[in-house]
This record gives C-alpha cells, structure tokens and sequence, in this order.
C-alpha cells in the first residue's frame, strides 16, 4: 500500500464515512419527504373517510324519508280511480234513483277519507294550487283560460291533484292557467 493510505488506516481515518454521510444526508432527506408525502397520503384518506361518512349518512336518511317514493306514487291512482268512480256515479242519473245509491257513495267516501288519512301519516301532502301563481316547480299547465279578472299566470282550474313527499314531488298538478283576453286587432295583425 502506499504510504498515504497506510497512514489514514492508522489513525483510523477513511474515504468510506464521508460517503456514507453524504449517503445519510440524502437518504434522511428523502425520509422526510416520504414522511410528508405519507402524512398527506393519510389526511386525503381520512377526508375521504369523512366525506364518505357524510355521504351514507345522508343515503341512510333520504332512504328512510323517501324510501317508498315509488310505492306512493304508484298509490296515487287509488285515489284517482277512487274520485273518479265518486263523479261517474253522481253523474249517472239511473244509478242516483237506485236505493243503492247513497249507501255505495258513502262507503266511495270512506275509502277516499282512509286513503287521504294514510297519505298524512305518511308525509304525502296534496298540493294546494287554485288561485295560486303558476310554478313550473309543481304545476303542468294543460289549457289556458281567458281572463280578464285575474292576473295572467294565476291557477283557474286543477284537472288533476298533485302530490307531495315530504318536500319531493310525487306529481305535478295539471291545472288550467288564466291568460289574458286576446284582442280582435292583435289577431288581425298575426
């Protein structure tokens, strides 16, 4: 060996730990980054966590409030049918002279009441509409009627009752909407 290196291993020095320290220095560095990188890994999962909790909370919620918005909405044609049925009789006039008659438009009336008390219990609300502004929001506009003493835009008429589940639509109103009257001159023109 030569005289040099002789020299270093007898006081005990080396080439070696200098690298190595350079080597420490750059690998606590790159353990520090891996730290932070791991510490921001960990607060993206728990954020992730924590919105998916929100999220299932609110799916739990809705599932319990709305959970039979199909079957309500299904059961509004009861109600329908029910009405209808209620107006064919009152408008038969062979069927209003039968003893029947009054018997079987009361037991009608019962179903319906029983019905509508069950649509209550069960947060389904019909939608209040005549005389009302027209919303798009809960009323389908199916004619509109000339009418000078009211505003344009106001409810005139419901051909069919809209519902409501909790603050869900089930169905929009069908409703007849007031229009002002058109004049002869403003046809002439078209």
């Amino acid at each position: 060996m030569n005289e040099k290196n002789e020299s270093k291993l007898e006081s005990g020095e080396s080439e070696q730990p200098k690298n190595d320290e350079k080597q420490a220095g750059s690998q606590e560095e790159s353990i520090e980054e891996k730290l932070k990188k791991t510490e921001e890994k960990l607060l993206r999962s728990l954020a992730e966590i924590e919105n998916q909790r929100k999220r299932f909370e609110k799916e739990v919620k809705d599932a319990f409030e709305y959970g039979g918005f199909n079957f309500a909405k299904e059961t509004l044609s009861l109600i329908d049918n029910l009405q209808r049925a209620k107006l064919s009789m009152k408008s038969d006039d062979n069927f209003k002279k039968s003893s029947m008659f009054s018997k079987f438009l009361k037991n009608i009336e019962i179903i319906e009441k029983d019905l509508i008390s069950v649509f209550e219990k069960n947060n389904i609300k019909r939608i209040d509409c005549i005389n009302k502004k027209f919303d798009p929001n809960f009323h389908q506009a199916m004619l509109e009627i000339e009418d000078e003493s009211n505003e344009p835009g106001t409810v005139l008429q419901e051909i069919q009752p809209g519902y409501k589940l909790g603050e869900r639509l089930l169905r929009p109103s069908f409703v007849g909407v007031s229009k002002k009257k058109a004049e002869k001159s403003e046809k002439k023109e078209d």
